[in-house]
């Protein structure tokens, strides 16, 4: 059967390069999706919404004279893709010439992602019933303990994509990939004295997926734990990253380190190639061909393989992530991290050191972990972090009560100079993570 859709997608790809040409398009690139979602929310032990569908979309890069114009469709009736090519080669005729416009030169080898483990038939195979009892019995568990008060409800995701990827230069390539995920967020307490917090899993296999118990447990356990919070007064103090806030802080070193804020000289990392930016426990790593994990693929959306490539190498910058856009204008080639018209991380990670989370707060005579932020407060021009944020308060390496109502404040690079322990417990829950880690001082704001 996928090899029937991918036959079906292909051709029709291959059917609009060469009416793009005819059109009078210099260069075509043509992506075609064929995703099959299930989407469950449930909440009180009731449905609130549940999608099952299937979906095509396509999307269109036509350059004339290193002129570009883009164009998307979720109808692939014949004439109307037709008309869609046209109009995108006239815009492609108005809009500005650029040099660096234009296919990569140099395509992925290797267009077979059997090797990396990405596509679960199991998925396939899932009934609803299954995936809502999932859902329910994850939520019933949940609220089985008697200090959550409420549920802001359970939800089940899976995701069948196959991407279909041509262009005018020959490239031909495609691969299928699976998703399923599970969650549950909790309220406990009552009246102002309110805690708010969530857990997931998220596999591509559904044999991965933790099991209702496991969410459900942590959950409870990371909700019930910022209860009874107190305010503390403004210092400096060391900070203790959980791992979903070392995967924040990952998240926006990406945003520095991106090609295209680079080249638009948007962050304050633009010319540090080379240099110091943080210490010798900071190694960064983008690797797309890690075999099962979320953000691996066998080439980008430009049809660049994707690479393993070292961005922070103990504390040194190496690199940017570059689409062949912004590798043209940086002078450096594509790393494999096309998005689209923009740069995605693949799975982009802090190397993990070999200290349990237990021995980092241990090692902490005071200081605060930092749980969950909110709000806005990042500035990759500069690389200054203000965020509101929540977490716990830790003594003589003991955690003695929860913390809310402050901002943390710093810089990334002051950040990544200063870690002071690096944690074991990496477990690539996400495409950007991180494990645990020890920051020797940063500012908490409170009263």
């Amino acid at each position: 059967m996928k090899k029937a859709r991918e036959k079906e997608l292909g051709e029709l790809a291959e059917r609009l390069i060469a009416f793009a040409r005819k059109c009078g398009a210099d260069e075509v690139e043509v992506t075609v999706s064929d995703d099959r979602e299930f989407s469950l929310d449930v909440r009180l032990g009731k449905i609130e919404n549940l999608v099952e569908a299937s979906s095509r979309a396509l999307a269109l890069k036509v350059i004339k004279d290193k002129k570009t114009a883009f164009a998307a469709s979720s109808d692939l009736n014949k004439e109307t893709l037709k008309r869609l090519i046209k109009n995108a080669v006239a815009r492609a005729e108005l809009a500005n010439e650029d040099e660096c416009a234009g296919l990569p030169l140099v395509f992925s080898d290797n267009t077979n992602a059997a090797g990396l483990d990405l596509f679960d038939p199991e998925i396939r195979e899932l009934e609803p019933d299954k995936k809502i009892c999932l859902a329910l019995e994850t939520e019933r568990i949940a609220l089985k303990d008697k200090r959550i008060t409420n549920s802001h409800g359970a939800s089940l995701v899976t995701n069948e994509i196959l991407t279909v990827l041509a262009n005018s230069r020959g490239f031909a390539g495609s691969y299928e990939q699976t998703f399923c995920s599970l969650s549950v967020g909790l309220q406990a307490g009552e009246t102002d004295n309110k805690a708010e917090d969530y857990w997931f899993s998220t596999e591509r296999f559904f044999k991965k997926l933790e099991p209702p118990e496991s969410v459900a447990r942590r959950a409870v356990e990371r909700t019930v734990r910022l209860l009874n919070p107190r305010k503390i007064k403004t210092q400096a103090v060391p900070v203790i990253f959980e791992p979903q806030m070392t995967a924040w802080l990952l998240g926006f070193l990406f945003a520095c380190i991106s090609g295209i804020a680079v080249y638009q000289k948007a962050t304050f990392l633009a010319g540090r190639l080379g240099t110091r930016i943080g210490n010798k426990r900071a190694t960064v790593i983008d690797n797309g061909l890690m075999p099962g994990r979320l953000g691996s693929r066998p080439f980008d959306t430009e049809g660049v393989a994707c690479q393993k490539t070292t961005v922070l190498d103990r504390g040194i910058l190496r690199h940017h992530l570059c689409n062949t856009y912004a590798g043209r204008k940086l002078d450096h080639p594509s790393t494999g991290n096309a998005d689209g018209a923009g740069v995605s991380p693949n799975n982009f990670y802090l190397v993990p050191g070999d200290l349990s989370p237990q021995e980092i707060i241990a090692s902490t005579e005071r200081g605060f972990i930092l749980t969950r932020t909110i709000g806005h407060g990042l500035n990759p021009a500069t690389g200054d972090i203000s965020r509101g944020a929540f977490g716990l308060w830790v003594e003589k390496g003991e955690v003695v009560y929860p913390v809310a109502e402050v901002t943390v404040s710093g810089n990334l690079e002051n950040i990544l100079r200063n870690i002071e322990a690096v944690g074991n417990d990496l477990d690539f829950r996400t495409a950007v993570c991180g494990p645990t880690i020890k920051v020797a001082e940063l500012v908490v704001a409170g009263e």
